[in-house]
């Protein structure tokens, strides 16, 4: 029974990964505007980012979103099916919970943020105010 309980929740992942994949681009919102120095700026604080995703992923696909909008260059590290990406998640982060922020600032230890809500908070705190850079 456990067996079959497994195979049809792979089977309905199977099935419905395209259509979400699909959906995210799809509905993909546009970037907001800042000048060409802004963006640098942007640009460089997002080398200290990365965010860990499995692609289909709801809550990974709600902070891609974000990204988007933001107009965020966040590196993206699939934990899903990179085993070196997995095991950072799990030995320097605690879990292997996705999506995960890494925040690595010079001078202060790394930061993981774990919820999408808190990576979003983050990020519209430091990125969403196009007239000021980030910190």
């Amino acid at each position: 029974m456990r067996l079959f309980i497994r195979l049809f929740f792979k089977l309905v992942r199977l099935i419905l990964t395209p259509f979400m994949l699909l959906s995210e681009w799809l509905t993909r919102p546009k970037a907001i505007a800042r000048d060409a120095a802004q963006q640098l700026s942007v640009d460089e604080n997002c080398q200290n980012l990365a965010l860990y995703q499995f692609s289909a992923c709801p809550f990974c696909i709600k902070v891609r979103k974000e990204i988007a909008r933001l107009g965020l260059n966040i590196e993206k590290r699939n934990a899903q099916h990179n085993q070196q990406y997995r095991n950072e998640l799990a030995e320097a982060g605690g879990k292997v919970k996705v999506p995960c922020l890494r925040v690595s600032q010079p001078g202060q230890p790394v930061t993981w943020l774990y919820e999408s809500a808190d990576i979003i908070s983050y990020l519209q705190r430091h990125f969403d105010n196009s007239t000021v850079t980030a910190k």
